[in-house]
């Protein structure tokens, strides 16, 4: 296998081993395989076109239109010409994919169900990301700049990890790095016609000196990458965080020790969206009830409780039905009423969760949507969302009586074992305060009336948008502590209180009633964003509970019919909180006729709630990493500089006699720049010998490295004065001793110094003036004298 095969194939495994940190992402691996080919594909593609062999503009540009079109015939086989050549439809159904990949990225919880569109962006990332590693390790030869593209595939996968094995992906990835630079060192020794396989052995057996300079440097380069690849992480924005994290990062777990990451974040969004200068309007509905107080505009519910985060159960989605099914749990004995509702969006409100009356009956809507039964919600498809939609909804206005609820009968069994699941991390203080708090209380219902009436009036607690409550499994117990939060909060520790009871409860996301305007219309702002809890009552189904302080409205069916209650006697609607992120779930009447709501578990992925404001985008994330790399690599600027300038004055050139001068002068100026790098200061005036000398003494140099550095500067005196100079052999091998032993006699300071700030770098800045120099000259040169018109004749 030549040098230039094989360092393809190590290019193609590296990027391969940093793309299995995307693998805990996804739920379904297989689309790795799919890289795997697709990018020997690529690769083989590369090989041949340097075999012909095609210029490098070439060379890029036939691996580029292959990626195209492997890209095409994989996802967009149907819309392109011939199966094949995308075409203006086959692009525009790429460009689909996308849009929805990357929605789903914001929609779905970690792992993630693997759709189409998040399969396009895992596979076309790693094709993309291994065109720039072979562009830049094969076609231009220079494996080190190769570890960026592959850091940030690695850096975006661990920013968006839970963090539990990121170890075991950094290794993976840094063992594929470090392979490429040592096949390019292998590949770059190659060309002198013979291995480099270490220093001349001793007789004892023993080596002379350690390893060879050029694997020390392939060392220390890989050092230096995989140091940045390690750190980089650490600088992107948090995308996790605990289930009342004040710091607003998430429903996940936060910095207390690993846990989910929510697709969906109702704590960021609420929180932002209550604490807007401007309350914009998102929704102006019209409707037909009279009563705006129970006009709550469910999105989805969070019924799946891990102890750090509420999220929504898996679920299956289907086409939309003309008419929905009966709510789960609503009898024929308790009242209700079909109300019609007309709701318009925001131009800019980009939801793809449809904002409905809780429970619909039927929706007249146009556009790409599916229908999730469990939740009764509706969600877009294929990029669908609410942006400028206009649509009407049929709904229920359920109106149970206290009396209903309080003799309603004990949920099946199923039911209870679904929606009271709590996880062993929740501290027992909930429980124990839900236990003191409805002390004395005579059935499920009074209960869950004292429970609202603790958060709402007798417990002390105060609504704050601004509040930092903490992360991780204490999180409610650090809320019941310190009574302050607002709805997300207190909807969060009602339903997780509610279960501790044996209430079937979840987290309904949505908004609360808004503001009647002038023209018999309702106005939806941000500010009207809110979540409250629903907790199951059999005969009733799910029913609202409105344990926010000075927010939404309390139900009617909690205030009168509980003696004692100090709750107000008047539902008024207010301004609330939640926002909308993640994917609600719910058991359909069918599930509970069954009895198993464990049949009812969707396979399919589990979905989540995100509009314009939802969490990080990925350009957002693309341009923390950007922003987190460039922070690194301009602190470490001259240090890649010096390296890349070493390897290229160093590197193999001189073979020829046409090549002796560049080279040997090139050396020359290397270890001039290396000595100065470790404070021996360059006279230009001195001739090569004196300035040997002069290195000799200055750096203290062993009689090995001293002859060394004669040896080289007897060539340039070869190359100035010779007619004719011979090649030299081995000049860039004194050069590396002479740079190593110089290394070994100076401080540590010093020779820090020399490695991340050398004093060599301030070329650069010559160069810069020298060429700006250049140009000005340039441009005095082309005008005309001063005083003389440039038509005129002298």
């Amino acid at each position: 296998m030549s040098g230039r095969a094989r360092l393809a194939l190590f290019a193609a495994l590296a990027t391969l081993a940093a793309a299995c940190a995307l693998l805990p992402l996804v739920e379904d691996p297989t689309w790795l395989f799919q890289a795997v080919f697709l990018l020997a594909v690529q690769t083989g593609v590369g090989l041949a076109a340097r075999r012909v062999p095609l210029a490098r503009a070439l060379t890029v540009a036939a691996q580029t239109l292959v990626t195209l079109l492997l890209l095409t015939l994989t996802f967009a086989r149907e819309q392109a010409l011939f199966g094949l050549v995308p075409g203006p439809e086959a692009l525009a159904h790429l460009g689909d994919l996308l849009q929805t990949g990357t929605d789903d990225v914001g929609r779905y919880a970690i792992p993630a169900p693997l759709s189409d569109g998040i399969r396009l962006l895992l596979v076309g990332g790693v094709l993309v990301i291994g065109l720039a590693v072979d562009i830049l390790a094969v076609t231009f030869r220079s494996a080190a700049p190769a570890g960026l593209p592959l850091l940030a595939l690695y850096s975006i996968a661990a920013g968006l990890s839970d963090g539990g094995a990121d170890w075991v992906w950094f290794l993976i990835a840094s063992a594929g790095y470090l392979m490429l630079l040592l096949a390019e060192g292998r590949d770059r020794l190659s060309q002198w016609g013979r291995i480099f396989g270490g220093a001349p052995r001793t007789p004892g057996g023993g080596e002379a000196g350690g390893a060879v300079a050029p694997v020390r440097a392939g060392r220390r380069i890989g050092v230096v990458a995989l140091g940045i690849a390690l750190v980089v992480p650490l600088g992107l924005p948090a995308m996790n965080g605990g289930l009342l994290d004040g710091a607003g990062t998430g429903v996940g777990s936060g910095s207390g020790g690993g846990g989910t990451i929510s697709a969906v974040n109702p704590l960021v969004s609420l929180r932002d969206s209550l604490n807007v200068d401007e309350d914009r309007q998102v929704l102006s509905l019209r409707t037909s009830t009279d009563d705006l107080s129970n006009m709550y505009l469910r999105i989805v519910s969070l019924d799946d409780f891990d102890g750090t985060t509420w999220k929504p159960s898996k679920r299956n989605i289907t086409s939309v039905p003309r008419e929905f099914p009966t709510p789960m749990g609503l009898g024929p004995d308790t009242e209700r009423a079909e109300i019609e509702t007309r709701i318009s969006a925001a131009n800019w409100y980009a939801q793809d969760w449809l904002p409905m009356p809780y429970p619909p009956s039927g929706v007249d809507i146009e556009g790409n949507w599916r229908y999730e039964p469990l939740g009764m919600t509706l969600v877009g498809d294929h990029g669908q969302n609410t942006r400028g939609l206009t649509y009407t909804v049929r709904s229920l206005d359920v109106q149970p009586t206290a009396e209903q609820l309080a003799d309603a009968p004990e949920p099946s069994a199923a039911i209870k074992r679904e929606f009271t699941e709590l996880p062993s991390s929740l501290p027992e203080e909930v429980a124990q305060t839900a236990r003191e708090v409805t002390d004395g209380a005579s059935g499920p219902y009074e209960q869950a009336v004292r429970l609202q009436e603790y958060f709402a009036v007798t417990g002390g607690f105060q609504y704050d948008t601004e509040v930092q409550v903490g992360s991780g499994s204490s999180a409610i117990v650090r809320f019941l502590r310190d009574k302050q939060g607002f709805c997300v909060h207190f909807s969060f520790s009602m339903a997780a209180m509610a279960r501790s009871l044996g209430i079937p409860a979840r987290v309904a996301v949505g908004f609360a009633p808004g503001t009647p305007q002038g023209d018999d219309s309702v106005s939806v702002g941000l500010k009207d964003a809110h979540a409250w809890p629903e907790l199951y009552f059999e005969g009733v189904g799910w029913t609202r509970f409105e344990p926010t302080p000075t927010r939404g409205s309390v139900p009617s069916y909690t205030q009168t019919e509980v003696p004692g209650s100090t709750l107000p006697d008047v539902a008024r609607p207010t301004r609330s909180a939640s926002s909308a992120p993640s994917a609600a779930p719910s058991e359909s009447e069918n599930c509970a006729a069954g009895g198993n709501p464990e049949l009812c578990a969707s396979e399919a992925p589990q979905a989540a709630l995100a509009d314009d404001d939802d969490g990080p985008k990925w350009y957002v994330a693309l341009a923390w990493s950007l922003a987190g790399l460039a922070a690194l690599l301009i602190p470490l600027s001259p240090l890649l500089w010096r390296l890349r300038t070493r390897a290229v004055r160093l590197g193999a050139h001189g073979r020829g006699e046409a090549d002796t001068v560049p080279h040997v002068l090139a050396v020359w100026q290397e270890l001039i720049d290396t000595a100065w790098d470790h404070g021996i200061m360059p006279e230009e005036s001195q001739t090569p010998r004196k300035a040997a000398a002069r290195i000799v003494r200055l750096g203290h140099l062993d009689p090995e490295a001293a002859a060394a550095v004669h040896r080289v500067a007897d060539a340039v005196e070869q190359v100035l004065y010779a007619p004719r100079p011979a090649p030299v052999a081995g000049l860039a091998a004194d050069a590396r001793r002479v740079v190593a032993a110089l290394r070994t006699t100076v401080s540590r300071g010093t020779r820090a110094r020399a490695l991340f700030l050398p004093r060599s770098t301030v070329r650069v800045v010559w160069a810069a003036a020298g060429w700006w120099a250049g140009v000005t000259a340039k441009a005095s040169a082309a005008r005309p004298p001063a005083g003389k018109p440039s038509g005129q004749r002298s």
